[in-house]
Order: C-alpha cells, then sequence, then structure tokens
C-alpha cells in the first residue's frame, strides 16, 4: 500500500531499444523498475532497426509493466499519474509508450504526462540529489550533445548544441571503423585504457564564443587515418586510436562545460545522457571541477542509459504544476526541449 501522502508515478520509456517502466515516488525515490534491452537483437546489424525496435516494445510491454509493479507489490489502485516519453526518438517506438500509456490513464481514470527524453535524462540527477539553480547540464547520447542552461524546475535553455554529429554517434562510427560491435562506446571506452594519445586528433571548439559543438571533422579525420595507413601498408594499434579519439572528445566536452559554468556563474553543473557513463568523461570532468565552488553531479551508470526512472521525475515537477496532457497525446519525435519546458 502506497503512503497516503506521498505521489506515485508510473513511467513508460520507449524513445529508443529499451522498454522501460519504472515507479517513483514524490519525483524522487525510485520504488521499482524494469529495464528490458534489445541489444542482443540489434547487434548483428550495427545499430538500431526502427521495425524490430517497435515490434519488440509491443512484444515486452505487458509483461514489462505487470513486473514493475510486481516489484514494488503495488497496483494501479496505489497509482497517481501515469508518464510517458513523449519525444524526442524513433516515432513508432514512442507510439508504442504512448498508446499504452494513455490506454493505462484512460482505464483507471489517471492524469497523463507526456515528457521530453532529455528533460528526463536531466532529471535522472534529481534521483540522486536535489537541484541547486542555476544549473548546467551537459546532454551527451547518441542523439544529443547539448548545453542546457536551467534557471528553475521545467525551465531550458540550450545555450550550445552540435552542429552536425552527436557525441555518441562519432562514438559508435569510429568504433565501426575500428571493427568494434555495437554499440561502440562502450567497447572504444575501454580500448581506450589500454593505449596512448599519440595521434593528437584535432580538438574542434569552433568560434571562441561559441557553447556549440562538432564532431564531424574529428570523425572523419579518424577515417582518414585508419584508411590512409592501411594504402600505405602501415600499422597501427587501435587501442591508440581509441585513446587519441576519445582524449579530443572528452576535452572539448570538458572544457565548453567548464567555460559555460563559469561564464553563467551555476551552482550545479550536472551530466545526462548515455556517453555520461564514459569512464574518462567522469574522471576528467571530476578533476576539472574539483577544486571549484560548484557542485558536480555524475548519475550512476543506471541511469545514464535509457531507462524510465528518469520519466518519473521529469514528469513529478508536471504533476504538482497540474501540467496533464489530454487523451490527444501523440508521438512527436520532432519535441523541441525549450518549447516543452514552456508549455
Amino acid at each position: 500500500m502506497k503512503n497516503a501522502n506521498s505521489v506515485n508515478i508510473l513511467a513508460i520509456e520507449t524513445s529508443c531499444d529499451e522498454t522501460a517502466a519504472a515507479i517513483i515516488q514524490d519525483g524522487k525515490r525510485i520504488i521499482s523498475e524494469v529495464v528490458a534491452t534489445q541489444i542482443d537483437s540489434h547487434k548483428r546489424f550495427g545499430g538500431v532497426v526502427p521495425e524490430i525496435a517497435s515490434r519488440h516494445h509491443v512484444e515486452q510491454m505487458t509483461q514489462v509493466l505487470e513486473d514493475t509493479l510486481q516489484k514494488a507489490s503495488l497496483s494501479m489502485k496505489d497509482i497517481d499519474a501515469v508518464a510517458v516519453t513523449e519525444g524526442p526518438g524513433l516515432v513508432g517506438a514512442l507510439l508504442v509508450g504512448v498508446a499504452t500509456a494513455k490506454a493505462l490513464a484512460f482505464s483507471h481514470q489517471l492524469p497523463l504526462i507526456g515528457v521530453h527524453h532529455i528533460a528526463g535524462h536531466i532529471y535522472a540527477n534529481q534521483l540522486i540529489e536535489s537541484f541547486q539553480f542555476p544549473l548546467l547540464c551537459l546532454v551527451v547520447s547518441g542523439g544529443h550533445t547539448e548545453l542546457v542552461l536551467m534557471r528553475e524546475h521545467g525551465d531550458y535553455e540550450v545555450i550550445g548544441e552540435t552542429r552536425d554529429d552527436a557525441c555518441g554517434e562519432a562514438y559508435d562510427k569510429v568504433a565501426r571503423v575500428l571493427g568494434i560491435p555495437y554499440p561502440g562506446g562502450p567497447h572504444v571506452d575501454r580500448l581506450a585504457k589500454q593505449g596512448e594519445d599519440t595521434l593528437h586528433f584535432p580538438r574542434i571548439y569552433l568560434e571562441e564564443e561559441s557553447y556549440d559543438f562538432s564532431f564531424s571533422g574529428l570523425k572523419s579525420a579518424v577515417i582518414n587515418t585508419v584508411h590512409n595507413a592501411k594504402q600505405k601498408g602501415e600499422s597501427l594499434k587501435k587501442e591508440d586510436i581509441a585513446c587519441s579519439f576519445q582524449e579530443s572528445v572528452v576535452e572539448v566536452l570538458v572544457e565548453k562545460t567548464y567555460r559555460a559554468s563559469k561564464d553563467y556563474q551555476v551552482k550545479h553543473v550536472v551530466v545526462a545522457g548515455g556517453v555520461a557513463a564514459n569512464s574518462r568523461l567522469r574522471e576528467a570532468l571530476g578533476a576539472r571541477f574539483k577544486d571549484e565552488d560548484v557542485n558536480l553531479s555524475v548519475p550512476p551508470l543506471s541511469l545514464c542509459t535509457d531507462n524510465a526512472a528518469m520519466i518519473g521525475a521529469a514528469a513529478f515537477n508536471d504533476y504538482k504544476k497540474g501540467a496533464f496532457s489530454g487523451l490527444e497525446l501523440n508521438a512527436n519525435p520532432g519535441l523541441d526541449l525549450e518549447q516543452y519546458g514552456k508549455r
């Protein structure tokens, strides 16, 4: 049974290749969560196949929801609202989650809350410690690389973003060139620990005043270096290529985050997204902010990748404001973070 004064939100996340559900209490406590991954199904294709992802979501959704409620020893009578990732993401995958959430909300007469996927990643940190404003978030994932400034809950200003490849996307493309299996990021990270920065790939900072990112040139430099070596019959150590690539990525991410934190005089810096699990990035951020008068939060590995707990954490703010979605809610693969925060 639930506490009469608490708020339990049942959250659903299906934006890509994880079918996830969780029950979050008061936006900060994980009562239960279940994640069904599809990595093995997509591995042989070298990336996520949208149609296969959608089909797996349909197959796994009912069991994931049942397991989530069972782990919490709760029923739908103990749930106060249903939250779901509205976007961005793969439209077919999003539709499975949205349709499920709408059916649950309608049949149990519960409020429905559509959540932005990146807002969820940001609020994964709220499950660890309370936010201090103004706050700066470095979002790093397969589809996003952004610096987001927050002056209060639900207020998002994107002050920097990638102009081409996202950070995680560059990792996957470099991994493919090196013959490393999908998902490439964790494999490159492990390989980099065994190598040295011998190739000194370029650090792309763009204009001096810009907080934007660009990884396309770095990715091309890595690919060209590998191809040129093959044409000349030269051998390069994969470990050194991985390390050199990663050092370039991490240096730019850390320095731009540090500069933005100073320029905007933030009290709290948080990291979000799948690449937040990267060991070198976590180490470098810790070292850079060690002696600074700013709180640095990096979520545990389980909250870096896609999960439903983060969606429930973000949804709690909408619940308190009474900002509910109607049953006309639809998947929105291009949902804008700043506009989402203003509605």
